[in-house]
C-alpha cells in the first residue's frame, strides 16, 4: 500500500486553498484519504475574519482525524462531525449564517480489510480503479446543473448555496452531510483510488484530453505531478485563446491500496 499527494497553488500571490492528506495507520490494513477545495469569496465579504486556508486546514484535519479513530462513524457521520468542530472553532468571532462563509468541496474515501467508502461533495472528483481496470468516477453533478448564465452572477448563485435546488458545500451546517454522494464498494474490487479537486479534474472536464480511465492511467504512469504538469501545461498554452482562469490552486491524492 502507497499513496502520493502533490498540490500546486493556482499562483504565487495568494495562498493555496486546497487541502489534502492520507491516514495510512502503522497497524496496516486500511487508510483514508481526504482532499478539499476551499471556494474563494470576494475580497472581504464572507462574515468571516479567518482565511480559507484556516478553514480548510481545520476542517481537513478533523476529517483525516476522525475517518481514521472513528471506524464506528460512516462517512457523512465523519463529514457532519469535522464541520461541527470546526463551525465551533469560530461561531464566537464570525458570522456563520453568512451564505458565503468559509466552504469547501470534498472528496475522500477510506478503507479497511473488507470495504472502501466514498464521498463526494460539490466538484471534487473520487476516482476508483478496479482490478481489471476499469475506472469508476464519483462524481456530484449538482453545480453543474446550474445554467452558465446564473453562475455568471454571484447574487443568483448564492441563491442557489446550500439550497434545495442548487448545489451544496461544507460550510458551517452539519446537515450537509447527508446531501453527499456515497456509496461502499467490497475491497477486493479495487485496485487504487484518486482524490482530484477542480484544478486537476480539469485534464478531463475542461480540456478534454481524455475521459476518467485516461485520467487515472496518468496517475499510474506518472504520478500526481505528472497530471498536474499536465494541467499547468495546458492552461498556459489555451489561457490566451480562450480566457478561462490561467491557473487554479490543483490537487491530486493517489493511493494505490
Amino acid at each position: 500500500m502507497r499513496s502520493e499527494i502533490v498540490t500546486l497553488p493556482g499562483s504565487t500571490e495568494r495562498p493555496n486553498e486546497d487541502w489534502a492528506a492520507a491516514a495510512l495507520p502503522a497497524s496496516g490494513g486500511g487508510g483514508a484519504v481526504v482532499v478539499l477545495d476551499g471556494v474563494t469569496p470576494p475580497v472581504g465579504d464572507d462574515g468571516c475574519v479567518h482565511d480559507v486556508p484556516w478553514f480548510t486546514a481545520r476542517l481537513g484535519g478533523s476529517l483525516t482525524e476522525l475517518s481514521a479513530s472513528r471506524g464506528d462513524l460512516t462517512l457523512p457521520e465523519v463529514l457532519a462531525e469535522a464541520i461541527r468542530r470546526t463551525a465551533d472553532a469560530h461561531r464566537g468571532t464570525c458570522d456563520l449564517s453568512h451564505v458565503r462563509t468559509p466552504q469547501a468541496t470534498v472528496a475522500m474515501a477510506r478503507w479497511d480489510a473488507t470495504h472502501v467508502e466514498h464521498l463526494v461533495l460539490s466538484d471534487a472528483v473520487l476516482l476508483l480503479e478496479a482490478r481489471d481496470g476499469s475506472v469508476t468516477a464519483v462524481l456530484d453533478d449538482r453545480l453543474d446543473r446550474v445554467p452558465d448564465e446564473v453562475r455568471r452572477s454571484l447574487t443568483a448563485t448564492d441563491r442557489l448555496r446550500n439550497r434545495e435546488g442548487g448545489f451544496f458545500t461544507a460550510a458551517a451546517d452539519p446537515d450537509v452531510a447527508r446531501r453527499a454522494v456515497t456509496g461502499t464498494t467490497p475491497r477486493a474490487d479495487v485496485r487504487a483510488l484518486a482524490a482530484l479537486t477542480d484544478g486537476a479534474s480539469r485534464w478531463v472536464e475542461l480540456f478534454g484530453e481524455g475521459d476518467w480511465a485516461d485520467c487515472f492511467g496518468v496517475l499510474r504512469e506518472e504520478g500526481a505531478h505528472g497530471l498536474l504538469t499536465r494541467v499547468r501545461a495546458l492552461e498556459v498554452a489555451g489561457a490566451a485563446v480562450h480566457r478561462w482562469k490561467r491557473h487554479d490552486d490543483a490537487t491530486a491524492a493517489y493511493a494505490l491500496l
